[in-house]
């Protein structure tokens, strides 16, 4: 799951960054919260009487079920093998995955479901700028490892700065040192300060005074948690600004009494992925599709930074996270084939060919739903004549005791309820949420108004690690979800396009922020601060006037450039508190006054 999303901040759920934050560096981990998600209404099904069977019937079940755990374990066994490597976004491990599933799809005689008819709808991950390889420092003509002793500001101009420096003189004409030590003490028990914003004010007062460049370092023992993000979208600062980490100021030996001399070029380049959703159909001629997705991409070997694991660099295979969900696809596509090819006659109407239905493999979920915000925003269907959608995200570790299954979006139609209920499959103690915002693929279809389901059977000790290995699957159990979704979409049958309707997000798990202000944000957007892709009825944001588009670009005196500097900044405030938010709506700005 996108779970990704918190990595240094875990944040309540999508909706309460709501103002909770999906990050990827934020978002990842997200999946956490889950585990708080308010339970609109629990029943259990497990006691429920099963339709007596005759031998013959039961048997054919039987022989059914065989087959679906028998293709499970291939495909899962695939899947999340070493052979993949983790199935990251936009990597070697990515493509051999997508060339698998479209052969899968293929070989169940499925054809493509893209606008270009070979199972691919390609997109990009734009993961911001990261320093160039042209960029380094000299000291004293040593040369510093770059991330290791320094980094730039994303912010920094770029150029080239040579000179004299002082550690205690700021001279015109050459470059400046700065030590974050004293504004950290001086200010420890305001809770508006922000290092970064009171250095970008720094930059600005030197730039303005005649420094050619400015390096930073924080001798306290306070942390000023400044750290390089490559989404941060901040106005370029009038000259370079260059932070040394504490180990490098130790090498150098740097004191109030140094004047090194300084070399250094700076220089960014964009840091951007291609990745891939695989998508395939079934046309039954119908007014309305189903989708059915599960997002395929997990965490490779980890390299952004949104695994539990510490260790050595070791594959994630996620077979759980989400082969099991890939493979439920998969195997659901096969079942709708079969059973959608047996005509309907005037004594019994087949129930799976009053739909025509979509199957979305997604990519890059595990870094903030890419793929899923890039089919609702470019997709292959008429999304007005989407009948509902179902995520699929972790399935695959049902537990034997408590058989415990987690079913979201279940207020997001009025007939959900009615419709879950009358399935005959049993043996599932059932946690029913109503919300249609979560830590998964399915939000980004809940946000273009369309209905949701999402199944999913729980976080474990192996999420986000490498441990996540397909020998902790339940296939038996994994079989018997199938089989319930199977039932789910054949009761939606003679209920036609199903209503949608808004539902109340809720505040869950993690390392709460401390006030809320009722947004869902773009993960996706590469602009100058958040873009709201909704506003939460009822919430700060909509009594203050804020509508689903807007880019939130100020909170009070604190810019907002990304969603690390809004959470940053959102964190400053207090319950009742309130403030101004400025905002660009199409070509105006905009400010509106919000309570917290």
């Amino acid at each position: 799951m996108h779970f990704a999303i918190v990595i240094k901040y875990i944040i309540s759920t999508c909706a309460t960054l709501c103002t909770a934050i999906f990050v990827p560096k934020i978002v990842r981990k997200l999946k956490h919260s889950l585990i708080a998600l308010p339970v609109a209404f629990i029943f259990l099904n497990a006691s429920n009487p099963i339709h007596a069977q005759s031998g013959r019937k039961k048997k054919d079940q039987q022989k059914g079920d065989g087959i679906i755990t028998a293709n499970l374990q291939r495909y899962i066994g695939l899947l999340a093998s070493d052979s993949l490597e983790g199935r990251r976004a936009g990597t070697a491990g990515e493509d051999k995955t997508i060339n698998y599933l479209k052969t899968a799809y293929a070989q169940l005689s499925i054809p493509p479901g893209d606008e270009d008819k070979n199972y691919i709808q390609v997109f990009e991950i734009d993961e911001g700028k990261l320093p160039s390889s042209s960029t380094y420092l000299k000291i004293n003509e040593e040369a510093l490892q770059k991330n290791e002793d320094y980094f730039p500001l994303p912010w920094s101009k770029e150029g080239t700065v040579k000179g004299a420096s002082s550690v205690a003189l700021q001279e015109t004409g050459s470059p400046w040192w700065y030590d974050m030590k004293d504004a950290l003490e001086s200010n420890a028990n305001d809770p508006h300060f922000i290092a970064e914003d009171h250095l970008k004010d720094i930059a600005k007062d030197a730039a303005a005074k005649g420094a050619t460049a400015l390096m930073v370092f924080n001798s306290a023992k306070k942390s000023d948690s400044i750290s390089f993000n490559g989404k941060d979208r901040s106005t370029v600062s009038a000259i370079p600004v260059i932070y040394f980490t504490k180990k490098a100021i130790r090498k150098l030996g740097i004191s109030s009494v140094s004047s090194p001399y300084i070399e250094t070029a700076v220089a960014f380049t964009s840091k951007k992925r291609t990745a891939h959703n695989v998508i395939a159909s079934i046309d039954n001629g119908a007014p309305q599709t189903i989708i059915i997705g599960a997002h395929f991409d997990h965490l490779g070997y980890g390299e952004d930074d949104n695994s539990f694991y510490k260790g050595d660099s070791a594959i994630h295979n996620g077979a759980d996270d989400n082969a099991s969900g890939t493979a439920a696809t998969l195997e659901l596509a096969r079942l709708i084939k079969e059973k959608s090819a047996v005509p309907s006659t005037k004594k019994k109407h087949n129930n799976f060919r009053s739909n025509n239905y979509l199957f979305i493999n997604f990519s890059g979920e595990e870094l903030g739903l890419y793929g899923s915000k890039y089919f609702t925003e470019h997709p292959t269907v008429d999304l007005s004549k989407v009948n509902y959608m179902i995520n699929i995200d972790m399935i695959g570790r049902l537990s034997d005791s408590s058989k415990l299954l987690t079913i979201g979006g279940a207020g997001t139609s009025p007939l959900w309820s009615d419709i879950l209920q009358t399935a005959t499959v049993t043996d599932f103690n059932f946690k029913i949420d109503s919300s249609g915002a979560g830590p998964s693929d399915h939000t980004s279809f809940y946000s273009k108004g369309i209905p949701v389901l999402f199944f999913f059977t729980g976080l474990h000790a192996d999420y986000h690690r490498p441990t996540d290995d397909v020998s902790k699957i339940n296939y038996a159990g994994e079989t018997r979800i199938i089989n319930y979704i199977l039932q789910v979409i054949e009761n939606s049958d003679g209920k036609g396009k199903l209503a949608f309707t808004k539902t109340r997000e809720h505040s869950t798990g993690g390392e709460r922020l401390k006030v809320t202000i009722g947004i869902m944000p773009d993960y996706t957007f590469s602009g100058q601060g958040v873009r709201a892709d909704a506003v939460i009825d009822g919430r700060p944001a909509q009594k203050a006037g804020l509508q689903a588009g807007d880019v939130i670009t100020q909170l009070g005196s604190h810019s907002v450039t990304d969603l690390e500097s809004y959470i940053r900044a959102i964190n400053t405030f207090e319950k009742g508190q309130s403030t101004t938010v400025t905002v660009k709506r199409g070509n105006e700005q905009k400010e509106l006054q919000v309570t917290f």
